[in-house]
């Protein structure tokens, strides 16, 4: 399976807007928290908008927000937002797909990887991610409950 640029690019975008919800953030401060090219985050930040994902506000005070609940946009929401079907082959979407003789089994192959990895992507929220990440962040800075406690 082939994890696109975009898919990779629109989550991380997500994910900086999720951390932030309280203000709109512009592609160019997304970009730069992120490593992520301008110009290319620019398309893929249009392709969630398109989707519902985000929303944006022209002007001074203009940027982009989430546009649903974190907690309700999943990796696979993304994927699809951006990519369109989660796996095909040769471009072409598995739903017809039929080989005859000894191949004849292969596309079921191919579905039932295309569903597993539809119910992982589907299993993971960005508000999960974001509290992962947050979670290793307070870990790794020794700010944890216990440490903030001042009990060793």
């Amino acid at each position: 399976m082939h994890i696109s640029a975009k898919a990779d690019y629109a989550t991380r975008a997500l994910l900086e807007l999720a951390r932030a919800p309280e203000r709109p953030l512009t592609c160019e401060a997304i970009a730069d928290a992120q490593g992520i090219p301008f110009r290319f985050l620019k398309s893929v930040v249009g392709e969630l908008r398109r989707a519902g994902l985000v929303r944006s506000q022209r002007g001074c005070v203009g940027g982009y927000w989430l546009g649903v609940p974190a907690d309700t946009i999943t990796l696979l929401d993304v994927t699809r937002a951006v990519d369109g079907e989660l796996i095909t082959l040769r471009g072409e979407p598995l739903t017809g797909l039929g080989y005859s003789g000894a191949a004849r089994g292969l596309p079921e192959v191919w579905r039932r990887i295309e569903a597993d990895a539809a119910a992982v992507l589907g299993g993971v929220t960005v508000a999960a991610l974001l509290a992962e990440a947050e979670a290793e962040a307070e870990a790794e800075s020794g700010a944890g409950p216990v440490a903030a406690q001042g009990v060793a």
